[in-house]
């Protein structure tokens, strides 16, 4: 089903596939696998397909959920919506057919806005100039560290309204960033028991070369051992910037 969503830049969620495995060093502490776990012992029947204990674990194997395609046609009033809080789109046993159908989904509700991040570039480079791209899709790329840089070259070359990075947990210093093409960038820190920490140098670098390349910054939060531990204040105030409307005129 779609829930209210407590992340600081979106308004719902709608998980249309659920699960995943870990693909990179911004996995490590997934919140979504946690909560899967949780979920299962629950009884939740979409989180009873175990995923590969070294890569996934329990509750999180990837599965489609076709019965909840239409619920974004059930929310009459326009809303923000995070695609797969708790999956990833572009996943490799996410077969095409389903990503059309979840397109599909998108095309017909315009009164909604819609925003899809995944950390499996190569894939959405690869399936991506194949499919329709709805007007009301933004599309991102997670880049936790200097390493992933070149998931945004795989997002450039997609025909998104939108494109954005989440710099989110945030691992390691992104100098000399590329934003050629992209419209917003999100930062955070990690949160959670485990949480690595940000460096205060890493966020500036990062808004820096936003204001530089004209991209609207996002600071979502410090994080810690909770979301809000740290609070949203960089060098004393809050950093809400979001894509204007109009880039999608653009």
């Amino acid at each position: 089903m779609g829930d209210h969503s407590s992340i600081e830049w979106t308004e719902a969620t709608w998980n249309p596939t659920t699960g995943c495995d870990k693909t990179s060093p911004g996995c490590s502490n997934c919140y979504a696998l946690t909560l899967s776990k949780r979920l299962k012992a629950m009884g939740q029947a979409k989180y009873q397909r175990d995923g590969d204990p070294k890569t996934s674990g329990p509750g999180f194997g990837l599965t489609i959920h076709p019965d909840t395609l239409d619920i974004p046609r059930s929310w009459h009033s326009p809303r923000t919506i995070f695609v797969n809080s708790m999956s990833d789109l572009f996943h490799h046993d996410v077969p095409e057919s389903y990503i059309r159908e979840v397109f599909r989904v998108i095309t017909d509700t315009p009164q909604h806005q819609y925003q899809v991040l995944t950390k499996r570039s190569k894939r959405l480079a690869e399936v991506g100039p194949r499919l329709d791209w709805p007007a009301n899709l933004w599309m991102g790329v997670s880049v936790e560290n200097s390493k992933y840089r070149f998931r945004l070259d795989h997002l450039r070359r997609v025909d998104a309204a939108v494109r954005f990075v989440s710099a989110e947990p945030l691992l390691g210093p992104l100098a000399d960033l590329n934003l050629n093409g992209i419209h917003w960038l999100i930062a955070g820190g990690e949160s959670g028991p485990r949480a690595r920490p940000v460096e205060e140098s890493w966020l500036l670098g990062l808004r820096d070369q936003c204001d530089e390349a004209g991209v609207p910054f996002f600071f979502k939060q410090w994080g810690g051992r909770t979301p809000k531990a740290g609070g949203r204040l960089l060098v004393g105030r809050t950093h809400d910037e979001m894509p204007e409307r109009n880039v999608l005129l653009a």
